[in-house]
């Protein structure tokens, strides 16, 4: 049996991202078994693999974990990407908190009727520039290093540049008055197991598209 982790999910970002995101900064190779059709889903609930009737979910270390927030948290804490004490663990967990409200908004925009994108748009980008990314600015020029918290990489990063990632992806220069996070971006991209995660042929998953979209509303019933 493999020892690597098996994520169970549909073949897209949604919620698994910020697993794959962060399984692929600690440098660990994991297995995918797509969720492709109503059946599927159906197959993982009728054998109780789903503690909430709900994906994402993780094998690893010989448990079936759920709950998205549940499983990042023990890949961070097992990978030492979680902090050397209770305070900077503090400080990892609000700064993924913010990271994680400003990607929720985004995550959900392909769903939005057409009439309400441009204006979930226009949010999304106020969001960003206005609550969000002034923050981690602040805090990299608070703490004058090239990490969000102490002096080392840890699951705070990752979460940032992938939100960062996904803002530009609708504007491209979200960052133009943020030049702490632009030398950010640039410094995280090019650690080796993010460069890796960020070369095409990975598994990290592509913006959603119209097929996409159809089959995640087949499947969940949306």
């Amino acid at each position: 049996m493999s020892g690597k982790p098996k994520l169970h999910y549909v073949n897209g970002r949604g919620r698994m991202e910020s697993i794959r995101w962060l399984l692929a900064a600690a440098g660990v190779e994991f297995e995918e078994q797509f969720i492709e059709t109503k059946e599927d889903l159906e197959k993982l609930l009728s054998d109780g693999l789903l503690l909430f009737q709900q994906v994402p979910m993780v094998e690893i270390d010989g448990m079936k974990m759920v709950q998205t927030r549940a499983i990042l948290s023990y890949i961070a804490a097992k990978y030492n990407l979680y902090g050397k004490d209770l305070k900077e663990r503090a400080l990892i967990d609000m700064y993924v908190e913010g990271t994680t409200d400003l990607m929720g908004i985004i995550m959900y925009l392909p769903f939005q009727p057409p009439e309400a994108k441009e204006k979930n748009l226009a949010l999304i980008t106020d969001k960003a520039t206005t609550r969000y990314f002034p923050v981690y600015e602040k805090v990299l020029k608070d703490q004058g290093q090239d990490y969000l918290v102490g002096n080392h990489f840890t699951w705070a990063d990752v979460h940032l540049l992938e939100a960062i990632l996904m803002v530009e992806e609708y504007k491209s220069d979200i960052l133009s008055k943020f030049p702490l996070l632009q030398a950010f971006k640039g410094r995280i991209s090019n650690i080796p197991t993010i460069k890796k995660f960020l070369q095409p042929g990975s598994q990290r998953k592509p913006p959603p598209d119209e097929k996409y979209i159809a089959q995640v509303k087949q499947i969940f019933n949306i």
